[in-house]
């Protein structure tokens, strides 16, 4: 349809991957030779800057992959979602999926017996082929940035300065898919659509304690009630950072946005005075 077709020139606008005669620039190039979503081809792309490589490597891998969470038989809900949070990490569904593939690694460090992969996905009720798919996608994105010839940096995962970075990397290539909870209790209004979602069940926040105002999501499913799934928590100042200008000037007008103007605005004479020491 032509106005699939205009939205998704638009989006790639926005993502800096066309020039201005609609051709892909430079930086569009790059990203199309990546076998992934443009969003999350400019997010690996920016982990070079933020060097967070070796983790959003894992999370591209991740999240193309098929889930890797399974609904196990009637009436272990409750034994499944305990030893989920053995994976779960504060700062989101993002990391938590690193703390899965990381563990899924360790566990399957002996190839020597195999069946030991498909009785520990057991164990967590993990799918081993959706794992297994995941390693073999983030085989085939190193090779990719090694024949093009792009920076790796070491993996870090864990540190504070870590989880900011991949936020950044995530945010540079995501900064359409940014919800708000909009009255405490987990409706999620995105900035984009003005559509309202909640967090999918297989999310590390749903039925938690603490649900975070704003979030950055990978996908919206209108098929399962609404949900928004890989979802992780970030704050207005870190999107104000990072959104490009011609993007949020052309979003809806909102309560949410007039928030984030706010921020901008608070964030525009720090700016200022940075270039100005530059």
């Amino acid at each position: 349809a032509p106005e699939s077709l205009m939205q998704a020139l638009e989006d790639l606008d926005y993502l800096a991957a066309l020039d201005n005669d609609g051709n892909l620039s430079e930086f569009g190039i790059i990203m199309s030779e990546f076998p992934l979503d443009p969003q999350l081809s400019k997010s690996l792309l920016a982990s070079c800057e933020f060097e967070c490589v070796d983790e959003m490597l894992t999370i591209a891998a991740m999240v193309t992959a098929p889930n890797c969470f399974l609904h196990g038989p009637p009436g272990t809900e409750e034994i499944a979602l305990t030893r989920w949070r053995r994976f779960c990490h504060p700062a989101g569904d993002h990391f938590t999926l690193i703390n899965v593939f990381n563990a899924f690694k360790e566990a399957t460090a002996n190839p020597t017996n195999p069946g030991n992969n498909e009785k520990w996905c057991r164990d967590y009720f993990l799918s081993c082929s959706a794992l297994r798919m995941a390693e073999m996608i983030r085989a085939e994105l190193v090779e990719i940035m090694k024949r093009i010839e792009l920076p790796m940096s070491e993996p870090d995962f864990g540190s504070e300065e870590n989880v900011l970075s991949i936020k950044k990397a995530l945010l540079s290539g995501y900064f359409m898919h940014i919800a708000r909870d909009v009255d405490g209790s987990g409706n999620y209004l995105m900035l984009t659509h003005k559509q309202v979602a909640q967090l999918h069940p297989f999310s590390s926040y749903y039925n938690s304690r603490r649900i975070p105002e704003w979030v950055l999501f990978h996908e919206f499913s209108i098929s399962e009630d609404n949900s928004i799934r890989v979802v992780s928590e970030i704050s207005p100042d870190l999107f104000a950072e990072l959104v490009p200008q011609y993007y949020f000037s052309n979003l809806p007008p909102s309560e949410s946005k007039d928030i984030l103007q706010e921020v901008i605005n608070h964030l525009a004479p720090v700016s200022a005075t940075k270039e100005e020491e530059k």
